[in-house]
């Protein structure tokens, strides 16, 4: 491996999953603003994810349902017009 290529100011942060509040402890170089009290009573960086082992479907062998941010209702919105079957019952 080539010398001086990977970061050396490893540190350890919370990482969570926000569609089931799974979190774990691990190292990362993210940065981040906020912080979060872990279970050993020290307080942690807090890396904020959509998905994790706890929510993909590939390792809980279920297709699960995560709408963040209310973007299909943005995109219902926005497209809804377009939609033939509801215009044809106006």
């Amino acid at each position: 491996m080539k010398k001086g290529i990977h970061p050396e100011d490893y540190r350890t942060v919370v990482f969570k999953d926000m569609s089931n509040e799974f979190a774990f402890l691990s190292r990362s170089t993210t940065k981040t603003k906020e912080t979060i009290k872990w279970e050993d009573g020290n307080e942690y960086p807090l890396i904020k994810v959509e998905v994790s082992s706890q929510s993909h479907p590939f390792y809980t062998g279920k297709a699960q349902f995560v709408d963040t941010a209310g973007r299909i209702d943005k995109f219902r919105q926005k497209y809804g017009k377009f939609d033939k079957n509801k215009n044809e019952e106006k």
